[in-house]
């Protein structure tokens, strides 16, 4: 078993999909160990996302992650990484296979609904970032 971390991004949210989203999560043998609805503040979204701070995209990316709730989520399962990154579907979603989640309820390659780890080391700095060990729950 290991461990892979999600947000439920606001343009989700907003259309209120987050059940959707997290029926594909758990249809596909990943389980939901811990969530939390939050809205990051402007330092978070800073502070998650600091290695884009120089990539042209980095405000918009900022302001978009800040303009409504999310839902961060721990997942677990086997090869937890991996298969959350297929189950989500290629960054952008014109290009993502169907029944991914991206392919289903992703709005443009910003606005794709969700986003998961890339790699184990990822997602543990990414859920530490988020959760202590005491909110994540088997």
């Amino acid at each position: 078993m290991s461990r892979t971390f999600s947000i439920i991004k606001p343009d989700a949210t907003k259309r209120n999909i987050t059940g959707s989203i997290n029926k594909i999560i758990e249809d596909n043998h990943l389980v939901i160990v811990a969530q939390k609805r939050i809205k990051l503040s402007k330092d978070q979204a800073e502070g998650f996302y600091d290695i884009h701070k120089d990539k042209a995209f980095f405000a918009d990316l900022i302001d978009y992650m800040t303009s409504g709730p999310v839902i961060v989520q721990v997942l677990e399962g086997d090869n937890a990484v991996e298969k959350y990154r297929k189950i989500m579907g290629t960054t952008n979603p014109e290009n993502a296979d169907n029944g991914t989640i991206r392919k289903e309820y992703a709005l443009n390659i910003q606005e794709n609904s969700v986003h998961g780890s890339d790699s184990d080391t990822n997602a543990q700095i990414e859920i530490k970032y988020f959760f202590n060990e005491s909110e994540i729950h088997q």
